[in-house]
């Protein structure tokens, strides 16, 4: 934890670094302030008046891909951040870019994190906890991950309650059974299952190993179908409707979710639902997303963040948090493309749900 007393000698080194960073990344970073405005548009931070003696802490946050629920998480995350730096009486100045799947790019982004001396990272999605992880063994800089789905798999941490190092976070783990209950809820008589997912997302790899136990138990017949590409996705579906399949499971996969709006029509079309494991899939077309409530998922993110920087609290100690996987998300206009009675698939689905959400298509929550 940092504590820095801007005067007119440090205002102007602050400048300069900032400075560094836009020419070294290439990214378009800025660092924002708890108000909202850019270091840079004539604040006071920017003309070296200072506004007291706050405490500034440095956040380096990374966004893996660009889509809806990695993005809820980020605008949650800054927005909580800025409630809290109000709170607490300190100010987050927030660094943040997005690789967009590039590994290299990536590694850049963290790199500038490191060399702008930032106090603590943000990555979201297990890609970039894990690289995060990689580069802060030697300096120590503490990272809080968001929405990783097997932290412990992924060896992020030694357990969910003792994390063990520099490096703890929030938890989108999912339960493969709960989603598969509802396929057999909706359809008991569906026979044959299509697993729908990117083999080199980690997220994928538990939860895809558990639906598979649980319909060899049951005696169903599954059809895996993988993409490490939209092309590879979208090929990967049509190949789907050809196996005829009842319907289609995918976990918190990043790269399904990313083509979602280019393959949610080929399976309605055809009549299969498709069901996932997260509301930002429903909202770009799949029948069903069921899991965790992302935005509250970013809320707890930042919470940590602050607990961390401001409150002293120690990432070795501090358990990663896992939520209440009980919502169901539903697309209404899916639902009636496929032929389904939305009334009749909700008394269904009500048994294994907490909650049950409609939604309609778009590109973005509102």
């Amino acid at each position: 934890m940092k504590k820095r007393v801007l005067s007119m000698i440090l205002a102007a080194a602050m400048m300069f670094s900032f400075a560094a960073c836009g020419s070294n990344s290439g990214q378009g970073n800025e660092a924002v302030v708890n108000d909202g405005t850019s270091v840079g548009e004539g604040t006071a931070d920017a003309s070296g008046e200072d506004d007291g003696d706050e405490a500034v802490f440095s956040v380096g946050i990374c966004n893996y891909v660009d889509h809806a629920s990695l993005n809820q998480i980020v605008e949650n995350v800054e927005e909580r951040l800025e409630e809290l730096g109000t709170e607490k009486g300190v100010r987050f100045e927030v660094k943040y870019d997005n690789c967009n799947a590039d590994a290299n790019v990536m590694d850049q982004i963290i790199a500038n994190f490191i060399a702008d001396d930032v106090d603590l990272m943000v990555g979201v999605a297990t890609p970039v906890a894990m690289a995060m992880q990689a580069a802060t063994e030697d300096n120590g800089i503490p990272v809080v991950f968001a929405a990783v789905s097997d932290p412990v798999a992924a060896e992020l941490v030694d357990s969910l309650e003792a994390p063990g190092a520099n490096i703890t976070g929030t938890s989108d783990f999912l339960d493969s059974n709960a989603i598969m209950n509802l396929i057999f809820a909706a359809n008991p008589d569906a026979s044959k299952i299509g697993l729908l997912y990117d083999v080199g997302q980690d997220s994928s790899a538990t939860p895809i190993a558990d639906a598979k136990k649980y319909l060899e138990d049951k005696g169903i017949s599954y059809v895996e179908r993988t993409g490490t590409t939209a092309d590879e996705v979208t090929l990967a579906a049509q190949a789907l409707v050809a196996d005829g399949v009842d319907a289609v499971f995918t976990p918190t996969d990043n790269t399904i979710m990313n083509a979602e709006l280019a393959i949610y029509e080929t399976l309605a079309q055809a009549g299969i639902p498709h069901y996932t494991g997260a509301d930002s899939f429903a909202l770009n077309g799949a029948f069903l997303g069921y899991g965790v409530d992302y935005a509250n998922l970013g809320v707890e993110t930042a919470d940590m963040v602050a607990q961390i920087l401001v409150d002293g609290e120690d990432t070795a100690t501090m358990p990663v948090r896992t939520f209440d996987n009980g919502t169901a998300t539903i697309n209404t206009e899916t639902a009636e493309a496929i032929g389904y009675d939305l009334d009749d698939m909700k008394t269904k689905f009500e048994p294994y749900c907490t909650q049950i959400v409609e939604i309609k298509t778009a590109e973005n929550f509102e």
